[in-house]
């Protein structure tokens, strides 16, 4: 035995292995097999935790993921700590170390429970009107106690040492749930020929089987025929089953979030193995057979340890041969709840009555318990509870045909059985967007109208009886298959031999003959909301369900209201004498059941969190002594000083290196898209501002893309490769924002076109070989391009080799001389590199960083998105009206370009700005003012975008965004500063070679 409560025989646990764990520091013992919820039952555990709000004792309500009382802390140490694990969940291993939550000083005696004594003065939504008096206290007071007392559980205060993983799927079929109906889709997806991949939350397959020992199905039992299943599930090679991982999220165009538990369950996890992994899955089809979830009744002192959901207590008794107690009471209002009196009678539990709120019951199940001798009151209620930390006795009253009740009856009980019927979990398809339709029969929502391609089978979508919901799980396995393009199975006939419940159910609140103003009866468990909560914000004023959910907090806990959301629904609606499809349904909100901050981030945390990038050509600039700066998600060279020079010093020189003979920089950080496909062109053409169907293969052309708002957003230069193929060059921050809009619009606005985008930032390394003798350097490196003006003007691109390594060869200029950049495969990026430097070395070739870059591109005029641009700049604000395609038919952006606004000759305009002191450089971001006399606050005309020494002009210069810009150039403003305020000429933003002839060299 491993428990006095433990069952001589029976159940799916290892008896052979026995395991020690501990729960709130006291030692117990369970059997391989067992949930930590479980085996704390077999070992006579009922009290494992404190209500939110009161602190009341809360003890085990249900056994799977909808348990709203059972919150643990679990871990062996700080480092492997997490809280609010649910026992029904935690599956026990050898050495486990478990921990109630929400009490002080212990479980046992709670000072928070003081709270419950409370109640009359913190009644729903009280937070809203209680801490607005005295004027002050908020802060000093209220705020620092009301942070001190929210929260379940506790955070860890180590470093979580555990490893997390990510994984990316794609399957034909994707099944969620291996109940009976999931595994018969899945079997039947399968036979088509069609990939699948079946997951489901719990630790082996078969869902509600493995709690039955009296159903057959095709002449075997329950469980030897999930063991069949999952046998030729596990023999087919286009079959994955993933056991422990729950679909938590539902995400457009079927993509679905799946959590697996890879060793939460193991004592001794090897180190090879993460504790969890995320799976990323794109189904071309869908079937969810994710069950249902019985109902509570909300009566009187509903929530002691000791009472819990009927299926919760079969599964208990019959999966992990739990003796629950001696005595018990079983309230229902289906037929389900006689199931599980009859298995808790054969466990040697006695039934004290089955308390059934119906004036009628003469299903199978009831027939089959009236057989068994066991007692049954018809239209009968359950008036109250009493006991402690533990339920110790109920009352029992009849129920008039007025709805009146008397005659009340108490018996002393140690168990509660309880249930209001099946909800069918409707979570996975709301998230997808899909309506739901009321069931008036089963007194609950059901799946209406997809909006994926997706299906519900079984009791998900209201098939209750086991065959029927076997059948359909088939039918729609062999569907979804189908709709993936694969052959359709024919139809299997399943032969069950079961005790079907008769439809039906109750929700709200039942009948009691007690005072409900003073009357606790709870809804939410979690979060400790009562039926008058819900009757209280209905006097308040709310009706819709949304809001009465924010005002009461119902729904909100961490089981998402599972077992609250229809109750409280039915509440509401007897209260505002509505139909509850008038009343409105709550939001289900992702994920299903939580899921913990590690499985999301992955890998991603300490130094992967923002992973450090650098090119081919980094360690060479590492030996030369570079210095290194940030730039989106790269390191960039920013200098390269020489002894005993500064920045400002070795910028210079680089500077007059570039200018007078050849300089060298890497630019391979530049985001970099292959736009391939018939339609590229008309892509190109609608994305960007210019026209692009004209641009001739072989020529490059300088391209401005804007957002929705008609505000830059991101440039670069595009080179056209073949009538088919664009190389599409961005800024360095902006790469993975542009390919996302990119997808964005081809998947969502233009589908019909045929075009395909590809990252290659990666695959290219990029040297940008700049200055009067760019080309003498390069000329002796190159094979089958001819690198003459002629023949290779500016703003154009040939493809050839360098080096013997093939190329990319694009005569571009971000700095004004005569220039190159060299697009290598990124392998081959450090070799090249170094061979064109020694070509170079007869020529003085220069490394230079981005300092420099920043400074020959504002003498030219030249913009950075983001640091001339601010996210409220048009291309006609920063200078590029040129590039804007007047008579395009469309492009993103456009329509946005033609309101007034946008033409306004008081917008912000791209200037430059000269200092009546050449040597005083400008402070970037420094603001701009027409008259420095005027009292403050001044009216700012605009500010200063980039100041630099330009060292080819022997003075500062500096770029600005000014208000009228344009029409100001000739004007004196001013730059105030703290210590002196700054006099500067508005000139035009082109300092140097305004004519472009050191461009055409």
């Amino acid at each position: 035995m491993s428990g006095p409560f433990r069952l001589a025989t029976g159940g799916r646990v290892d008896r052979k292995s026995r395991v020690r764990f501990t729960f709130d520091g006291h030692s117990y013992e369970g059997f391989a097999g067992d949930t930590l919820a479980s085996a704390l039952l077999a070992n006579g555990i009922h009290l494992v935790g404190r209500s939110f709000k009161y602190h009341r004792p809360r003890g085990i309500l249900a056994a799977g993921a909808d348990e709203p009382n059972a919150l643990v802390g679990v871990g062996r140490d700080e480092a492997h700590y997490t809280p609010n694990l649910r026992a029904t969940q935690v599956e026990l291993y050898d050495g486990l170390v478990a921990e109630s939550q929400n009490r002080w000083p212990s479980l046992a005696f709670d000072a928070g429970a003081v709270n419950d004594l409370l109640t009359p003065f913190i009644p729903a939504g009280f937070y809203y009107k209680t801490f607005m008096w005295p004027a002050g206290a908020w802060k000093r007071f209220y705020e620092p106690k009301i942070r001190a007392a929210a929260g379940l559980g506790r955070a860890p205060t180590a470093a979580d040492a555990d490893r997390y993983a990510h994984r990316f799927a794609h399957c034909d079929v994707l099944v969620v749930g291996a109940g009976p109906a999931g595994l018969a889709a899945a079997l039947a997806a399968a036979e088509s020929g069609a990939k699948v991949i079946l997951c489901d939350e719990q630790a082996e397959p078969g869902g509600s089987l493995l709690a039955d020992g009296e159903t057959t199905i095709d002449g075997k039992p329950g469980a030897a025929w999930v063991e069949e299943m999952v046998t030729a599930l596990a023999q087919r090679s286009n079959v994955r089953l993933l056991t422990r991982t729950t679909a938590f999220g539902y995400f457009p165009h079927n993509l679905i979030g799946l959590a697996e538990r890879v060793t939460d369950h193991l004592a001794s996890p090897p180190p090879h193995l993460p504790r969890e992994r995320l799976w990323q899955v794109r189904a071309k089809e869908v079937v969810l057979a994710a069950g249902s979830i019985e109902r509570p009744l909300v009566f009187p002192e509903n929530d002691r340890p000791g009472i819990m959901l009927a299926s919760a207590a079969r599964t208990y008794v019959n999966r992990y041969a739990v003796r629950l107690g001696g005595r018990a009471v079983v309230f229902t209002a289906h037929d389900e709840a006689y199931r599980a009196a009859l298995d808790l009678a054969r466990a040697g539990i006695e039934i004290v009555a089955i308390v059934d709120l119906r004036t009628a019951a003469d299903g199978p199940l009831p027939t089959a318990a009236r057989a068994a001798g066991l007692p049954i009151r018809l239209g009968a209620t359950v008036t109250g509870t009493k006991g402690r930390l533990r339920v110790a006795e109920v009352g029992i009253a009849q129920v008039g045909t007025d709805g009146k009740v008397s005659g009340v009856e108490t018996v002393g009980c140690d168990l509660v059985l309880m249930s209001g019927g099946f909800t069918p979990s409707v979570h996975l398809f709301s998230q997808s967007r899909g309506k739901l339709t009321w069931d008036e029969a089963l007194q609950a929502y059901v799946p209406g109208v997809s909006v994926e391609r997706e299906r519900s089978a079984g009791a998900c979508r209201g098939v209750m009886a086991l065959g029927a919901a076997i059948a359909d799980g088939w039918a729609k396995g062999a569907e979804a298959a189908e709709a993936a393009g694969f052959a359709g199975v024919p139809a299997r006939r399943f032969a069950v031999e079961t005790l079907d419940a008769a439809p039906g159910g109750f929700v709200g609140a039942t009948p009691h003959h007690r005072d409900a103003a003073k009357v606790k009866a709870f809804v939410d468990f979690q979060n400790d909301v009562t039926a008058k909560d819900l009757k209280l914000a209905v006097r308040e004023g709310f009706q819709s369900i949304e809001h009465i959910k924010r005002y009461t907090t119902t729904g909100m806990a961490t089981d998402q209201g599972k077992t609250s959301n229809m109750n409280a629904l039915g509440i509401v609606s007897d209260t505002l004498k509505k139909p509850v499809p008038q009343i409105g349904l709550t939001t289900f909100r992702m994920p299903y059941t939580p899921v913990t901050f590690g499985t999301i981030a992955g890998h991603s945390r300490g130094e992967l969190f923002d992973p450090v990038r650098t090119t081919s050509i980094h360690d060479w600039a590492a030996e030369r002594g570079a210095v290194f700066e940030d730039v989106g998600l790269w390191k960039r060279a920013r200098y390269f000083p020489k002894p005993g020079e500064d920045m400002h010093a070795a910028v210079a020189r680089e500077c007059r290196a570039v200018r007078s003979s050849v300089g060298i920089f890497d630019a391979s950080t530049l985001g970099k898209i292959e736009v391939v496909g018939p339609d590229a062109a008309e892509f190109m053409n609608r994305m960007y501002t210019n026209a692009w169907t004209k641009l001739e293969p072989g020529r490059c052309r300088y391209g401005v893309m804007l957002r929705e708002d008609g505000f830059v957003m991101d440039d670069g230069v595009v080179a056209r490769l073949a009538p088919d193929r664009f190389h599409v060059t961005t800024t360095t921050g902006g790469a993975p924002r542009v390919l996302h809009m990119m997808e964005d619009y081809l998947q969502t606005e233009w589908p019909e076109l045929d075009v395909w985008l590809t990252s290659t930032t990666e695959e290219w390394a990029v040297i940008a070989v700049q200055g009067p003798n760019a080309r003498k350097v390069l000329e002796p490196l190159v094979e089958g391009i001819d690198l003459s003006p002629k023949a290779m003007p500016h703003m154009s691109v040939q493809v050839g080799r360098i080096c013997g390594v093939p190329t990319r060869l694009m005569r571009v200029s971000f700095t004004g001389e005569l220039g190159f950049e060299v697009n290598v495969p990124a392998d081959y990026g450090r070799a090249v590199w170094e061979a064109i430097f020694a070509a170079g070395e007869p020529y003085g070739i220069t490394p230079y960083g981005t300092e420099t870059m920043h400074v020959l591109r504002a003498e030219k005029g030249y913009i950075i998105v983001g640091q001339e641009t601010d996210g409220t700049a048009t291309p006609d604000d920063v200078g590029l009206g040129w590039a804007v395609g007047k008579a395009k038919k469309d492009f993103v952006g456009k329509r946005a370009l033609a309101r007034a606004a946008m033409a306004d000759a008081n917008r912000k305009q791209l200037v430059g700005l000269l200092t009546e002191e050449p040597e005083t450089v400008l402070e970037e971001g420094a603001q701009i003012v027409a008259d420095p006399n005027q009292p403050v606050p001044m009216k700012m005309l605009g500010h200063v975008t980039s100041a630099y020494w330009s060292e080819v002009l022997g003075k500062s210069i500096a770029l600005a965004m000014v208000a009228g810009g344009r029409s100001r150039i000739g004007e004196t403003l001013y730059v105030p500063m703290p210590d002196r305020t700054i006099k500067v000429s508005v000139v035009a933003p082109i300092f140097y070679d305004a004519e472009g002839a050191r461009l055409d060299a």
